[in-house]
């Protein structure tokens, strides 16, 4: 249980984010990688997300930040610099200005015994593993998060609308009540579940409320007390949320009006090589529906099937490629 004593000035110093924080989203979602939580809930995702990395060279890139953002009951709270801060370039010079001393004092926290090399020259504050680390979190950013934008902005857009209604008509107290079981109110404190009691003093400063896309179950809070209160709460998409967003995303472009919306989904989606499975699963299509799909698609020379081994593998051709482009 966290606990974070809370007097009426307090409340009245609350904030919400209204953007995503693009730093909180990398670390959540590397940690998500790193679980099967939420399974109908990112699975999808962790499978798109796993093939893009293997396909970028970025397998071991992700692993190698998955030793500094682990899913585990403490991670660096300089992965996360803020709170405000929605733009990834500006949250990564944070991060890499992070003071020496700071950062040797966090990662002994992580890697209380002998730490691997690069932690170890990371902690020592050395230039060239800074740099690693603000190329790796770019560049896994780029690939895990930046792809999945629209539904994000979307879910923190129907948030922010739920939290400024309540604000609207009730008041801070609203506001926080709106958030249900998953922040509440006891005597003059915040709880919520936490993986772990600890408790939490504001001494007059705002606690900034941030919605997390890859944050399940429980909130998670910075770990350093002294540092600006920020607690970050789940949005909990709703299964489905990586085949709808895609789908509405299709339907805005000229190709679905010229062979529909599913098809152009299906089209869309083989930029890279998949088998019927996957895309059904991908598109929360049945695999009959996805296999008519792939061959009407492959009778016009939009999409080519091969075989490998007992598995065939749909991909767009260079007319797929310049149909969905609005190059031909």
């Amino acid at each position: 249980m966290l606990r974070i004593d809370f007097t009426a000035e307090d409340l009245n110093r609350l904030r919400v984010a209204g953007e995503p924080d693009p730093l909180w989203e990398t670390v959540l979602s590397l940690m998500r990688l790193q679980d099967r939580s939420a399974a109908l809930v990112f699975d999808p995702w962790r499978r798109e997300v796993r093939a893009a990395l293997a396909r970028a060279g970025l397998t071991s890139t992700a692993a190698a930040l998955m030793l500094v953002a682990r899913r585990a009951s403490y991670f660096p709270d300089f992965l996360t610099p803020g709170p405000g801060v929605t733009d990834l370039d500006v949250g990564i010079d944070l991060v890499l200005g992070t003071p020496k001393r700071r950062l040797a004092h966090e990662l002994s926290k992580l890697f209380p015994q002998a730490p691997p090399p690069g932690i170890r020259r990371l902690g020592e504050g050395d230039p060239r593993a800074l740099e690693l680390l603000g190329e790796a979190l770019r560049r896994y950013y780029e690939v895990a998060v930046a792809p999945y934008l629209p539904a994000i902005r979307a879910a923190v857009a129907a948030d922010r609308s739920v939290r400024a209604e309540a604000a609207l008509t009730s008041g801070p107290q609203g506001l926080l009540d709106s958030y249900g079981t998953v922040v509440g109110r006891d005597e003059e404190a915040l709880v919520t579940d936490y993986p772990f009691d600890r408790g939490l003093r504001l001494d007059g400063r705002p606690l900034t409320i941030v919605p997390g896309f890859f944050c399940v179950r429980t909130p998670v809070a910075l770990a350093d007390p002294h540092l600006d209160p920020v607690l970050v709460h789940p949005l909990s998409p709703a299964p489905g949320w990586l085949a709808r967003s895609r789908r509405e995303a299709t339907e805005q472009l000229p190709v679905a009006q010229l062979i529909g919306p599913s098809r152009a989904m299906v089209l869309d989606t083989l930029e890279h090589p998949r088998t019927t499975t996957e895309l059904a699963e991908l598109l929360q299509l049945t695999p009959p529906t996805t296999s008519r799909h792939a061959t009407v698609l492959r009778e016009a020379g939009l999409v080519e099937s091969r075989r490998q081994g007992n598995r065939v593998f749909h991909l767009r051709t260079r007319l797929g490629d310049a149909l969905m482009n609005g190059a031909l």
